[in-house]
């Protein structure tokens, strides 16, 4: 069936009358006569009947209306994208973090779209789980916050540069200053996201360019597990600045001062292009931006 005939018949049977439906609808009566004819074929049934200048339908036409009205407007949404009301959205989106980024930003970013987005539900993964689901071309993943990510289709934008921090746990309530030796011979906590996933350890290659042996007498998967580690032993980890001013203080940890190698990792947005010009998606990432770079706004 040429489905341009349902429009021609639920206009009839809202307007009630062949000329009112073809002044609708852009036609001649005639054209909305012929297409009638066509429907009673399909149908089986008349559809309508005259009444004086107007027409009534057959209770075949009253028993299709309503469901026909639904069909068509239904189609009208998926084909016509009207604005994205966000107070209204019932959306589910997939963020993907590490922890450090779950611990220091996620609560800025919880708050932000619980107000600006109350009907919708937000799902956090980690690192792991984000490669598990097959990174950001999955359908599952809608934006991952963290270091830039490269690959066709993908798209990032670098928001700020994150400074990491060598830390211990607080010996006499002050800052400790090392020298290049009692460097050399601290024991570290490592951090391995992905392992077995061509994981390269961004941290180990910054003390690798000042010539200084790292030993990593413990691995962990998450920054947080190294933190509470630290606070425990005699070994020092490497954490994002930001993850330190979180959890640093209530877990008694003290940054070292020293001969240490500078490390920045540049922290950005990335999303694919599967959904780059998604209203939703959109809405989304400017809400997500706007929490972490004016997260007391």
């Amino acid at each position: 069936m040429d489905l341009n005939l349902l429009v021609v018949l639920d206009t009839v049977l809202r307007e009630r009358s062949v000329a009112q439906a073809a002044k609708r609808l852009h036609v001649t009566p005639s054209a909305i006569s012929n297409g009638l004819a066509k429907l009673r074929v399909a149908f089986g049934d008349p559809l309508v009947a005259r009444r004086g200048r107007g027409i009534v339908p057959t209770p075949r036409a009253e028993e299709l209306a309503p469901a026909l009205a639904r069909a068509l407007a239904d189609l009208q949404r998926v084909v016509v994208n009207g604005p994205f009301d966000s107070a209204t959205c019932r959306r589910t989106f997939t963020l993907a973090m590490a922890d450090a980024g779950q611990v220091a930003s996620l609560p800025a970013i919880a708050a932000a779209f619980a107000t600006a987005m109350p009907s919708a539900r937000l799902r956090v993964i980690g690192i792991e789980s984000l490669l598990t689901l097959g990174d950001l071309g999955s359908s599952e993943v809608d934006l991952h916050f963290g270091v830039p990510a490269r690959g066709p289709g993908i798209h990032a934008e670098v928001l700020y540069d994150e400074r990491t921090v060598l830390v211990a746990r607080t010996r006499a309530g002050r800052r400790i200053r090392l020298s290049l030796g009692r460097l050399c011979e601290l024991r570290h906590v490592g951090v391995e996201m992905a392992p077995g996933r061509g994981y390269r350890d961004p941290i180990a290659a910054s003390y690798a360019r000042v010539r200084v042996a790292r030993e990593v007498a413990l691995t962990v998967p998450t920054f947080a597990a190294a933190a509470a580690v630290a606070a425990a032993t005699d070994l020092v980890t490497t954490l994002p600045q930001s993850l330190f001013e979180a959890l640093g203080r209530p877990l008694g940890l003290t940054p070292l001062a020293g001969p240490i190698p500078e490390h920045r990792v540049s922290m950005a947005l990335c999303w694919h292009e599967r959904t780059h010009t998604d209203p939703a998606a959109r809405a989304l990432r400017a809400l997500v931006r706007s929490a972490l770079l004016e997260p007391d706004v």
